[in-house]
């Protein structure tokens, strides 16, 4: 598991540079607040966006995931803890007041910025600053 990357997969640098392209600049692989102990993978800190870019594997895909033929027992809770702790997550930045969107691999990465773009405009439009 050590060659798992956590930060610049493939899925998460296609989408940087899609909103990079569009203007849109943000923080990488950052705590959305000093104090939260979670790491999203992109950060626009002013207008209170965090972004998770999911592999299928790793946080159990609906659609995609399917349990390995061994070891089952150890990668099912691994997955279960994953999709918990995302859990987890989404709800305390929310109820500090953040936005959280979510970025599957398998989604198409322009409809994805287009999701990010929409979200941040308007929390800027809102009085969001980044």
């Amino acid at each position: 598991m050590q060659g798992n990357r956590s930060r610049d997969t493939g899925p998460e640098v296609a989408l940087r540079r899609a909103l990079h392209a569009r203007g849109l600049r943000y923080r990488v692989d950052q705590r959305p607040e000093p104090d939260f102990n979670r790491r999203a993978d992109l950060v626009f800190r002013g207008a209170r966006v965090a972004v998770f870019v999911h592999g299928c594997f790793w946080h159990g895909c609906r659609r995609h995931y399917s349990p390995p033929k061994t070891n089952n027992g150890y990668w099912a809770q691994k997955v279960l803890a994953n999709k918990t702790r995302d859990a987890h997550t989404r709800r305390r930045l929310r109820a500090r007041g953040w936005h959280v969107l979510t970025v599957w691999e398998h989604d198409d990465i322009a409809q994805a910025a287009d999701r990010v773009e929409v979200a941040v405009r308007n929390a800027r439009g809102a009085g969001g600053k980044d």
